[in-house]
Formats: C-alpha cells, structure tokens, sequence
C-alpha cells in the first residue's frame, strides 16, 4: 500500500469514527437506555475514546505527510485541516470535559440536573458539541483533500 492510500485510509477511519461516535452511538444511547446518567457516562467514554484516536490520527497523519519527499499541491492546506481538527479535539474534549466532569461531581448525588451549575454545563457542553461538529465537517473536507491524490 502506498503512503497516499493509507493516508486516506487513516483519515476515513478517523472521519468513520467520529461520525459514528457523535451522529449514532451517543444518540442510541440517549434513546434507549433508561437512565440519563447511565447513557451520559457511556457517552463520555466513547468521547474519551475518540478523542484519544483522534490525536493518534493527528500524529499518524502529520508523520506521514512529513515523511512524502514531495510537497504537492495542497500540501499546507492539509497540515493546517489537520491543526485545526486537532485543535478541535484538545478544546473540545482536553479543555472543556475536565470543567464539565468538575461540575457533574460538585452537583452531588442530586445530579448536574437539580445543580445550580445546570446552565453553566449546558453553555459548555454546547461548545464542546459546537468543537466535535467542525471537527466532524473538517474530517470530510479532510478526506477530500487527501482523495484528490
């Protein structure tokens, strides 16, 4: 396999995944299991998990653009996507989780629901939503980029 199509494949099953993650495994989860807090801890393992892949992509991806002894056309533009992804990732998940997990143990055996820190984890898990969905859209335009070679 050369290194353009295992490129391709690193990022298709990074853009699979976070597809998968966010748009079919943490909505099941919401629909179908009985209790919220149950589903919100699976999800957040699953997140923990993609977040992880996430940054082994990065790096996989960013080592073998670095190893091609050619710069083609596009070359920055795919360096810059995959910054901005992982930027995606360290925000939404490395920054933003450890506050949102803060909140959820302060709130006590009531839940993050009977806290007055209720809207204060909403807004922050919006963004952190807001981050996985850019991310989610840059992995398609990822994949174009890299297909094109």
């Amino acid at each position: 396999m050369n290194l353009s199509r295992a490129r391709l494949l690193i990022a298709a099953l990074w853009a699979g995944s976070l597809w998968t993650v966010g748009y079919l495994v943490a909505p099941v989860l919401f629909a179908r299991l009985p209790d919220r807090v149950l589903a919100g801890t699976v999800a957040g393992f699953m997140f923990q998990a993609e977040a992880w892949f996430s940054v082994v992509c990065v790096l996989i991806l960013a080592g073998m653009r670095f190893l091609r002894q050619t710069k083609e056309e596009g070359w920055r533009s795919e360096l810059g996507l995959i910054g901005i992804m992982l930027a995606c990732t360290l925000l939404g998940y490395f920054a933003l989780h450890p506050w949102m997990a803060a909140l959820k143990e302060a709130a006590g055996p009531g839940g993050i629901e009977a806290s007055p820190q209720k809207n204060t984890f909403a807004v922050l898990h919006g963004i952190a939503g807001f981050f996985y969905l850019v991310e989610s859209l840059l992995a398609t335009r990822l994949l174009t980029l890299i297909g094109k070679r």
